[in-house]
């Protein structure tokens, strides 16, 4: 992911100043009981909450742990720099209506937004303490078919509500996938994601982190007579799991450097990740349904929440 700029992040504060009269104010929804949710004001937001530690960086901007003063509650907070860069303002903006529209247990959910008069936007999401299934991986190691299959069990009905809703979310990777002590896990990071307007609209750009991406998007005319617009996610679901069982990127030897030809001969043209001897019949086959090359034979969501695997 890409660092955030240095002058930009050493002035980086939770000072919220009031919404230009010049931007509109935004109005996100509400969680189900108001106790969940801070009633605080853009003007109040500095001194309700304060810095914890920063979580992370990337998609040009900050991800801050914060709490709240007066109930000791914590959040994250994502403060992006969408500054005057259009294509940067309209993937915060797409973002933005996403989060406005969703309300799933599996999906993160976001509490307030706030705006800058400088242009930056701060949204105020959940916190998720155990940070991402990536991250996870990394300090607690290979996670087996069992927590694997709750893993799928989960992405999969925060997929199952996205499609139902026509967004396509694009970017389904172990990073993007924020995870609790408890184990609940919530798709995040909808900077990418589309909403669809009609059933059959297209989504084969070249959006979204290229090593999850399926062969279709690398390869439309190859591989996308047959593309409905959200087998995409599915492919993602497919080489997360797949990847989180393993150790390492399925396509790749361990510890390869990918670029973007390497990646796209080996997902268009190479043969499917073999999986090991010990992986159980039902792990086998629902790891081919979901890495199809053929988006046409994938199957859906909903499809993959009956499979035995599960």
């Amino acid at each position: 992911m890409a660092l955030v700029r240095g002058r930009r992040q050493s002035k980086l504060g939770l000072i919220l100043p009031e919404i230009t009269e010049r931007r509109p104010r935004f109005s996100p929804p509400l969680p189900p009981t108001a106790s969940q949710q801070p009633t605080t004001t853009a003007s109040s937001a500095a001194s309700e909450y304060e810095t914890v530690q920063v979580l992370g960086h990337g998609n040009g901007g900050t991800v801050y742990k914060v709490i709240h003063k007066k109930t000791s509650n914590l959040f994250a907070l994502k403060v992006v720099h969408a500054g005057s860069d259009p294509t940067m303002r309209r993937q915060i903006f797409r973002e933005m209506e996403i989060l406005r529209r969703t309300d799933s247990p599996f999906v993160v959910k976001c509490h307030q937004i706030f705006e800058k008069p400088d242009g930056d936007i701060a949204i105020l999401m959940e916190y998720m303490d155990a940070g991402t299934l990536d991250s996870l991986s990394k300090t607690g190691g290979l996670l087996t078919e069992r927590t694997l299959a709750n893993v799928a069990r989960q992405v999969l009905n925060g997929l199952n509500y996205l499609h139902a809703h026509k967004i396509i979310h694009r970017d389904i990777k172990p990073a993007n996938l924020l995870v609790n002590k408890n184990m609940d896990v919530k798709i995040a990071d909808f900077g990418v994601s589309k909403i669809m307007c009609r059933m059959l609209d297209t989504c084969d750009s070249y959006v979204g982190t290229c090593a999850y991406m399926s062969p279709e998007r690398f390869d439309p005319d190859s591989y996308g007579a047959n593309y409905n617009g959200y087998s995409g996610d599915i492919w993602g679901l497919g080489l997360t799991i797949l990847e989180l069982y393993m150790g390492h990127f399925p396509f790749l030897l361990t510890g390869q450097k990918p670029d973007w030809a390497t990646l796209m001969c080996a997902i268009c043209f190479g043969e499917p990740p073999s999986l090991p001897e010990a992986v159980s019949d039902e792990f086998r086959s629902f790891i081919e349904c979901c890495l199809q090359k053929d988006s046409g034979k994938r199957w859906t969501a909903s499809q993959l929440l009956s499979h035995p695997f599960l």
